[in-house]
């Protein structure tokens, strides 16, 4: 383990990603997926994570029920997903935005719409048992390993009610995955605390996001890591976690970090804005990122015929959809 981290800390990115690049070629091929993580609302009732758009909401949302969103246009935006041949990578949303029972229905909605159970990202799930086959893990939004800069940053999200949910998810059968947000205040030190998390956990999935600093939190004048550190960081877990699912988010300013995340050991890709982006050159230049990488894609950035194909699951979300492409076209 420290071996791995000295070479971020000297700066030797490049001897870990030409590692973990054999690595993921040999365990896990050249396919890349990309992920969608579907909101569900856009309150939280904790509304206090020092990075977090929704800690700069709070306070001017005055009816929280406005926030959520219309399970139609949730259902739409599944149906979507699965035309273009992407992965939902989890439903979201903020504490006590929805119910257990609201949240099990859309599970199953989607679950019959995109033939696969979802997972969870919707807090600390205190009533696990509820949940049946429409998912198939739950993920604990860590963002910092630290447990020191975890409770700095994220004062209400307690790492021992993440890691207690986690274990009795996986008691019950499910998979178990984890956030990381790189830029934080972390330092490659703190990836000991990573690696123990997953290693006593067994974690099956690890999510990676950059920093996107939001206007009105503490980091709204925070740069991004740096993108080697980035991809530094991913290729080492990697190494030390030759088995491990990694997802890693990027934003629509630093497409560039796709091709060295591939290369450090991401199987997937994700943070995009869909609607905004599908089609267009910056589309077409997230597909570029793959073929550079020499990775194959799995479904589509740019064909709106895939976008287009398919026959609604039901009547009522035929306005929804029909909404989601016309944003798509007429950009």
């Amino acid at each position: 383990m420290m071996n791995l981290i000295k070479k971020i800390e000297n700066h030797k990115t490049i001897d870990l990603l030409i590692r973990a690049n054999k690595i993921t070629l040999n365990g896990h091929g050249n396919k890349i997926t990309l992920e969608r993580a579907i909101f569900i609302s856009w309150w939280c009732e904790k509304g206090d994570c020092a990075f977090c758009y929704m800690s700069s909401q709070k306070s001017k949302i005055k009816d929280p029920k406005k926030a959520r969103r219309n399970v139609n246009s949730i259902l739409a935006e599944a149906e979507l997903v699965k035309r273009i041949g992407w992965n939902i990578e989890f439903l979201s949303g903020g504490y006590d935005s929805f119910t257990t029972e609201e949240i099990k229905n859309i599970s199953k909605r989607i679950y019959e719409i995109s033939g696969k159970p979802v997972w969870l990202n919707v807090g600390i799930i205190k009533d696990l048992k509820e949940y049946g086959e429409e998912i198939v893990g739950v993920t604990g939004a860590v963002e910092a390993a630290n447990p020191i800069l975890h409770d700095k940053i994220c004062p209400s999200k307690s790492l021992e009610d993440i890691v207690e949910m986690l274990e009795i998810a996986g008691d019950l059968g499910f998979k178990k995955a984890i956030t990381i947000i790189l830029g934080l205040g972390e330092t490659p030190e703190d990836l000991r605390y990573l690696f123990n998390l997953i290693n006593d956990l067994g974690i099956q999935r690890v999510i990676f996001y950059s920093l996107n600093p939001h206007s009105g939190t503490i980091y709204e004048n925070s740069p991004q890591p740096a993108s080697l550190y980035y991809a530094g960081t991913v290729a080492a877990t990697r190494i030390k976690f030759p088995k491990l699912e990694i997802i890693t988010g990027t934003w629509i300013d630093n497409l560039a970090n796709i091709g060295p995340l591939l290369l450090a050991g991401a199987n997937g890709i994700t943070k995009f804005p869909l609607f905004k982006m599908f089609g267009t050159n910056y589309g077409r230049r997230v597909e570029d990122e793959v073929k550079w990488a020499e990775r194959e894609l799995i479904g589509t950035f740019t064909d709106f015929n895939k976008l287009k194909m398919g026959k609604s699951p039901s009547p009522d979300l035929e306005p929804f959809i029909k909404r989601y492409i016309d944003k798509c076209i007429n950009k």
